[in-house]
């Protein structure tokens, strides 16, 4: 891993950019910490626990706390990768132009089709999901024209943040980050300390989850309460072009928002586990309380505490969905700079005013706004549409991961100024073979579900994304419109940047450690 400083770290970051065949479009404001914040914020892991806190501990009793751990240690595998991808490309748009590079257009087009609709879905969701905070916090009913509108409340005033340009951004995700670590970090500390209803002991006690079988099927079965935690961390690099000296603050950014997230999720999720009476927890363990969370915070905080909280958990939704409106916005904007999309000279426009791809924010917007009128108009849809979403994401990421795999096989030696060295092929194998794992275990069927459709709507969404993306691509060939832009030139841009460190005076021992 290359060392901070040196000279490397001096090498103009508009000069990558313009050796890489773009010129610079954006404003470079945001540094390593607002980087983070907006990973973070993506990743989220008080949303994540929150979400999936009763489900987990119903199937996999308290020791599905340690799926956090594993997919945590996998995630950091899949993070390191990325890293040396982003520092040698670090491009705005984050999966569709590594891929391309990686590989080509056409991989590039279809992996990054379905990770925009898995955005587009989770933004959706996390932006649903809120509205009943929100409800909560203004002491209302939570009725599904109460959660519409304060669904599609979230989702204009993430984009009115994200229209007002990078800084303003970057702000709001520092100020998102400030509050997921009060609601996850010290809430979790202060469950811990001082409100324990049970020992320590009990995360390795199954409490009879599985019944009299073994239970190694159901912990596999529990994995979704870290599957679903730990993804965001690829935002980061999704605003490359608007993040100084990239290159290296966005590896380091992506390690953080995992090693934080992953913290973060452990802390709070034990928490709820610990100030859980015996009797709740066996409860939540039966299914019989499904939101368990809000009787634990106000036996353990008190009215008002919980009415704290609430506002905490306000502001992580907002940032969430901010967040992931930023990184979609960017992916289109990628995709329609290149000219892989209709409409790509409307799409790619970007606001001499706030320097932010307005025109793709929009529709990172509306197109969410207009899945939660399908959502109010059929309630019981949510769950269904949104299903492949995790899938869909985690099945992106692995396509980076294969590209970067299949480049080092051909001779590929990552000259990002951030780079493993030797130990990038070994990293890069087990971050392969650990995401093959957990999309295994997304596919898998949840437990307990009956219908053909139930039990494999994750695959069948996948399905038909991936399915409408080829169908265009092989109908349509938006691919014929971007054979002006570099593809599969991982070992060419890499001589290209060793050759620049020559010249610039960088001892050969140095350009690459």
């Amino acid at each position: 891993m290359t060392a901070p400083g040196g000279p490397v770290g001096r090498t103009d970051d508009d000069a990558q950019l313009a050796a890489l065949g773009y010129s610079r479009e954006f404003d470079r404001s945001m540094g390593l910490w607002a980087n983070m914040a907006l990973g973070f914020t993506y990743l989220s892991p008080l949303v994540g626990v929150y979400s999936l806190f009763a489900y987990s501990l119903s199937i996999g009793g308290p020791p599905a706390i340690w799926w956090i751990v594993i997919v945590g240690f996998g995630q950091l595998l899949v993070a390191l990768v990325f890293g040396e991808v982003v520092s040698q490309y670090p491009l705005a748009g984050g999966i569709y132009p590594w891929t391309r590079r990686l590989w080509n257009r056409r991989y590039a087009w279809i992996v990054s089709w379905v990770y925009i609709w898995a955005i587009i879905v989770t933004v959706t969701a996390v932006a649903e999901f809120g509205g009943g905070f929100v409800a909560a916090l203004f002491g209302i009913d939570a009725t599904p024209g109460v959660v519409l509108a304060t669904a599609v409340a979230l989702l204009v005033v993430a984009f009115c943040v994200n229209y007002s340009g990078t800084r303003t951004l970057a702000r709001i995700a520092r100020i998102g980050l400030a509050a997921e670590l009060v609601g996850v970090v010290a809430l979790g500390l202060f469950l811990l300390l001082f409100r324990r209803e049970q020992p320590f002991g009990v995360f390795f006690d199954t409490l009879g989850a599985g019944g009299g079988e073994g239970y190694l099927g159901t912990f596999l079965a529990a994995a979704l309460s870290g599957l679903f935690l730990f993804y965001g961390f690829e935002a980061c690099g999704d605003v490359a072009e608007e993040v100084a000296d990239p290159a290296r603050r966005i590896p380091r950014a992506m390690i953080l928002t995992i090693l934080v997230g992953g913290v973060s999720g452990f802390l709070s999720y034990a928490g709820y586990v610990l100030a859980a009476p015996g009797a709740q927890l066996q409860a939540i363990m039966a299914g019989e309380d499904v939101d368990p969370i809000p009787t634990i915070l106000e036996s353990a905080l008190g009215t008002v505490g919980s009415k704290v909280f609430l506002v905490v958990t306000v502001v992580a939704f907002v940032s969430c969905v901010l967040s992931l409106q930023a990184a979609g916005s960017r992916l289109l904007y990628a995709f329609a700079r290149d000219r892989m999309l209709p409409a790509s000279g409307w799409l790619s426009h970007v606001s001499s005013r706030h320097s932010v791809p307005t025109n793709a924010l929009l529709v990172v917007c509306v197109v969410p706004v207009l899945i939660c009128l399908f959502v109010f108009w059929r309630p019981d849809s949510l769950a269904r549409v949104t299903a492949f979403a995790v899938l869909g994401i985690y099945v992106a990421f692995q396509a980076v991961v294969l590209a970067a795999l299949r480049q080092r096989l051909r001779g590929w030696r990552p000259a990002g100024v951030w780079n493993l060295g030797p130990a990038g092929l070994v990293v890069n194998v087990l971050a392969l073979a650990y995401g093959v794992f957990a999309i295994v275990l997304l596919i898998k069927p949840a437990p307990g579900t009956e219908t053909f459709l139930d039990r494999w709507i994750v695959a069948i969404g996948l399905a038909i994304v991936a399915g409408t993306g080829l169908l265009y691509l092989f109908g349509a060939r938006p691919d014929r419109h971007s054979a002006h832009v570099p593809e599969g030139d991982a070992r060419e841009v890499a001589a290209q940047l060793q050759q620049i460190r020559r010249d610039a005076g960088v001892p050969v021992s140095e350009e690459i450690r």
